[in-house]
C-alpha cells in the first residue's frame, strides 16, 4: 500500500544507496517526484539545526548528481537541507493527513535573468547548443547576463608538481602542473593534450571579458566558438595558430588583445598564478559542478539535456512574472523556440494568418490578373470579328465597282453614256 494515492512526493533521509537509484526506486513503485532529506546539519546553519550524535557538520553544501545511469528516470527531485527537511517531517509525523502542495519552479528574483554554462572546449555535448544558442542570447539582449565557465583542474590539488607529478599529468597540465585538463581522446603521446584544452580555455575566458563581459550577450564570443569548432576542431588544427588567428578573424575578434590578455594575466608557460584560471577553479568549487555540460539558470541547476528549447525555456521561466521580455511570451511556448526567434513569430500561428491573409492577397491578385487577361483575349478577338466583317463587306462591293468601270468604260468608246 502506497501511503496516499498516486502520484505522490516521496521524501526520502539521504544515505545508503546513491541518489540516482533512490529516485530510480522512488519513480517505480509511482511516485510523481522525490525529496532528498540531508541527514547532516551544514555549518552555516548554526542553531537552527541539530545533527544526530557523533555526526560533525557539513562545511560544505552537499551536492545531488547523477550518478551517470539516470537516463530511464523523469520524474523531479531536489535536496533539502536537515533543517527544512526535520520541520517537514515533524509536520507529517504530527498529521498524517498533512497534505504538502508543491510546484517545480525557478526563483524568479528581478527582470533580469542570469544563466551561465560549464562546458569544456572539447565538450561534444554541449556543441550543438553553442552552434544554435547565439541568437537567442541575442534576442535576449539586456534582459539576460550570460557567463561561459570553463572547466579546468587544480593540478596542485591533484600532485601535478614536482618530478612525481610531472610523470603523472605528463602533458595535461600547464603553469608547470598548476592548471589541467583531462585529455580528451585519452592518447598523452598524440592528438589534442590537456595542456591544449587549458589554453583555448584561458582564449576563450579572454575573448568573453573582451567582448561579453559588459554585455551579458558576447555575440563575438559565440561566433568564434563556432568558427573554432567548425575550422579547427581536429587534432591537427586544435593549438594551431593560423587556424585560431582564422577564426578570430572571421568572428571579427581582435587576435592581438587576446594574446595580450592571456599574456597579462600570467600566461600558461611559467610556475606562476594566472588570474582568469584562478577564478575559474574559485568559481568551481564555489558552484559544485561535477559533472559536464552543466546549466545553471539563477543559480539553480538545469536538469535534462542540454537543447535550445529546454534553456531558453527555463531562462524565460526564470523572470519575475509581468517582467518577460517579448522574445519569451512570443517564442517561449512555441513548438520550435528557435525557428520563432529567428523568424520573429511563432510558425503556428503565422501558418493560420498566412492561410486567412497572405493567400487571400495572393489569390486577388491572381484573379485580377486572370480577368485582364480574360477582356485583353476578348477585346483582341472581337477586334479580329469586326476586322473580318469590314473585309467581307469591302470585298461583296469590290466586284460591282469594277463591273460598273468596265460599263462606263465601253459606254465612252462608243460614244454613248448610259
Amino acid at each position: 500500500m502506497l501511503p496516499w494515492p498516486s502520484p505522490y512526493i516521496l521524501m526520502i533521509d539521504r544515505g545508503g544507496c546513491t541518489f540516482t537509484q533512490k529516485v530510480r526506486n522512488a519513480q517505480r513503485v509511482g511516485a510523481a517526484g522525490v525529496i532528498i532529506a540531508d541527514s547532516t546539519c551544514l555549518c552555516s546553519a548554526g542553531d537552527s539545526c541539530h545533527s544526530d550524535p557523533g555526526k560533525d557538520c557539513e562545511v560544505r553544501e552537499p551536492i545531488m548528481a547523477d550518478d551517470g545511469s539516470g537516463n530511464d528516470i523523469s520524474i523531479p527531485s531536489f535536496l533539502m537541507f536537515k533543517q527544512d527537511a526535520d520541520l517537514v517531517k515533524a509536520e507529517m509525523m504530527a498529521n498524517h493527513a498533512v497534505r504538502i502542495e508543491m510546484s517545480w519552479s525557478l526563483p524568479s528574483p528581478d527582470d533580469r535573468v542570469e544563466y551561465e554554462l560549464w562546458t569544456t572546449p572539447t565538450d561534444m555535448i554541449s556543441k550543438d547548443f553553442l552552434n544554435t544558442f547565439k541568437e537567442a542570447a541575442v534576442a535576449l539582449g539586456s534582459r539576460a547576463y550570460f557567463t561561459p565557465q570553463m572547466y579546468i583542474y587544480d593540478g596542485l590539488r591533484s600532485g601535478c608538481q614536482g618530478l612525481y607529478g610531472i610523470f603523472e599529468c605528463y602533458n595535461l597540465c600547464t603553469n608547470n602542473g598548476r592548471y589541467c585538463a583531462t585529455d580528451p581522446d585519452n592518447d598523452l603521446d598524440h592528438g589534442i593534450s590537456g595542456a591544449d584544452v587549458v589554453q583555448e580555455s584561458l582564449r576563450r575566458m579572454c575573448i568573453w571579458q573582451h567582448y561579453g563581459e559588459d554585455d551579458g550577450v558576447g555575440a563575438e564570443w559565440w561566433d568564434y566558438v563556432q568558427e573554432h569548432m567548425f575550422r579547427c576542431h581536429t587534432e591537427e588544427f586544435f593549438s594551431n595558430k593560423k587556424c585560431i588567428k582564422d577564426a578570430m578573424d572571421h568572428a571579427k575578434v581582435d587576435s592581438e588583445k587576446i594574446e595580450q590578455c592571456m599574456s597579462d594575466s600570467g600566461g600558461l608557460e611559467d610556475d606562476v598564478q594566472n588570474n582568469i584560471l584562478e577564478v575559474q577553479l574559485l568559481a568551481k568549487d564555489k558552484s559544485g559542478v561535477v559533472i559536464l555540460p552543466a546549466m545553471y539558470v539563477n543559480r539553480v541547476s538545469i536538469r535534462g539535456s542540454l537543447e535550445f528549447p529546454v534553456v531558453f525555456k527555463a531562462i524565460c521561466s526564470g523572470y519575475m512574472s509581468g517582467t518577460e521580455p517579448t522574445v519569451c511570451e512570443t517564442c517561449a511556448n512555441c513548438p520550435d523556440p528557435k525557428e520563432c526567434i529567428t523568424n520573429g513569430f511563432c510558425g503556428s500561428k503565422k501558418m493560420q494568418d498566412s492561410v486567412s491573409t497572405t493567400t487571400m492577397i495572393y489569390s486577388m491578385f491572381g484573379l485580377a490578373v486572370f480577368f485582364c487577361l480574360v477582356t485583353v483575349i476578348q477585346q483582341r478577338r472581337h477586334q479580329r470579328q469586326m476586322e473580318a466583317q469590314v473585309k467581307g463587306i469591302i470585298a461583296e462591293y469590290m466586284p460591282l465597282d469594277e463591273n460598273q468601270n468596265h460599263s462606263t468604260a465601253v459606254s465612252e468608246e462608243d460614244g454613248e453614256f448610259t
